[in-house]
C-alpha cells in the first residue's frame, strides 16, 4: 500500500491558451491533515477536480489511495468524501431529504441504514435540529454544512473539502476545525483547500502552497516554519552607526516588517520613532555570530541599545514571500 493518499506527477492543466495547472507533483501523506493553500484562482479547485475525476488532466498523473486516475474511479470514489466548490441541493427539499436521495444514488451505501447514517451525519455538523427545514431556509453556512454532512454519509478514507468554513460564522468554523480534527483521529485522510493561513495553521500537519498553477512549496507545517528566515531587530537611536556596524559583520539589511511599521518604528535613515529610536533589522544567516555576541560589538562600536532581539520569520510572513500575494488570516 502507499503511504500516499494522493500523489499527482508533472499534472498539467490547459484551458485553451490559459495554463492553470503547470506540472504539479503533490504528495499528500496517508493520515495527514493536508492543507492546501493559495490565493484565489491560484489553481486549487482545478486541481481537486482533475484528482477527483470531474475534470480531464492535459498531462501528468494522477494516482488516489493507490490506484490510477480515472482509469479507477469506480473503485476509488467510494472510498472519496468530497465537497467542491460549495454544496449542492434541492432548494424544495429538506436537508434531510437530500441526504436520503444522495444516499440512495450511490450504489454502495447499505439501504437498511440509510436513517441512521443520515441522522447521523446531520448530527455531526450540527444540523439536527434543522434537518426538517427546507434547503431554501438555509442560511449559505447551514448549505455547507449540509454539503459536508453528505460527504460523511458512509466512512471515507479520503476526504476532500473545498473551502469548507466559506459561509460559517466564528463558532461554525471552530465546529468545522473540531470536526476536521476528529476525522483525522478517525484514521482518515483530511485535504482543506483554503485561501484562510489560521484555517491551516490551526487544523493541518501538512500544507502545500499554490502560486499562478505551480506548486511553491510543500511539507509538514513544521518543516515549512523551520525554512523561514531568523533576523535581528534592534531599536536604537543611532540607526546610521547599527546599519555601518552590522554591515561590517557581514549581515544584510533588510526592510523593517509591516509589526514595525504599525508600531511605528522605521528604518529609512533619519525617520525617527517620537522618542528618537528607529528600528534596524538584518538577517541572520546560519554561520552568524550569536545575538549575545552581536549586541557586544554593537555597544563597542558606540551604538545605544534601547531594544534587541532575534524574531523568526512567520508562516504567513512566509507564504507572502513564496507567493508574492497575502493571505487572509482570520475569519
Amino acid at each position: 500500500m502507499s503511504d500516499l493518499a494522493v500523489r499527482t506527477d508533472g499534472l498539467t492543466k490547459r484551458f485553451g491558451k490559459q495554463l492553470a495547472v503547470a506540472d504539479l507533483d503533490l504528495a499528500v501523506p496517508r493520515g495527514s491533515v493536508f492543507g492546501f493553500l493559495g490565493p484565489n484562482g491560484s489553481g486549487k479547485t482545478t486541481t481537486i477536480r482533475i484528482v477527483l475525476g470531474l475534470a480531464s488532466a492535459t498531462a501528468g498523473r494522477v494516482q488516489v489511495l493507490g490506484q490510477d486516475m480515472p482509469g479507477s474511479l469506480s473503485r476509488v470514489l467510494p472510498r472519496v468524501g468530497a465537497l467542491v466548490e460549495g454544496p449542492a441541493a434541492y432548494p424544495f427539499l429538506s436537508g434531510e431529504a437530500n441526504l436520503r436521495r444522495l444516499d440512495a444514488a450511490d450504489r454502495h451505501a447499505p439501504a437498511g441504514t440509510r436513517a441512521q447514517r443520515v441522522a447521523a451525519a446531520l448530527d455531526r455538523v450540527g444540523l439536527g435540529n434543522a434537518g426538517g427545514k427546507r434547503v431554501r431556509a438555509y442560511s449559505l453556512g447551514m448549505k455547507q454544512r449540509l454539503g459536508i454532512a453528505a460527504a460523511l454519509l458512509v466512512p471515507r478514507e479520503l476526504l476532500v473539502l473545498d473551502e469548507p468554513t466559506n459561509g460559517l460564522d466564528p463558532q461554525g468554523t471552530r465546529e468545522v476545525r473540531n470536526l476536521v480534527r476528529s476525522l483525522a483521529e478517525d484514521g482518515a485522510t483530511v485535504v482543506v483547500s483554503s485561501h484562510l493561513l489560521a484555517e491551516v495553521e490551526q487544523v493541518c500537519s501538512h500544507a502545500a502552497v499554490m502560486r499562478h498553477g505551480r506548486l511553491v512549496a510543500q511539507g509538514s507545517l513544521e518543516d515549512l516554519r523551520s525554512r523561514g528566515r531568523s533576523r535581528l531587530r534592534v531599536l536604537t537611536p543611532d540607526p546610521a552607526v547599527t546599519r555601518a556596524e552590522l554591515a561590517r559583520l557581514g549581515l544584510g539589511l533588510t526592510p523593517v516588517t509591516a509589526d514595525a511599521q504599525r508600531d511605528g518604528h522605521h528604518d529609512t535613515g533619519d525617520e525617527r520613532t517620537t522618542d528618537g529610536a528607529a528600528v534596524v533589522l538584518a538577517d541572520l544567516p546560519e554561520d552568524a555570530p550569536l545575538p549575545e555576541t552581536l549586541a557586544e560589538a554593537l555597544v563597542a562600536a558606540g551604538v545605544r541599545l534601547r531594544g534587541f532581539g532575534v524574531v523568526q520569520e512567520t508562516l504567513e510572513d512566509r507564504f507572502v514571500a513564496l507567493t508574492g500575494e497575502g493571505f487572509d488570516v482570520a475569519q
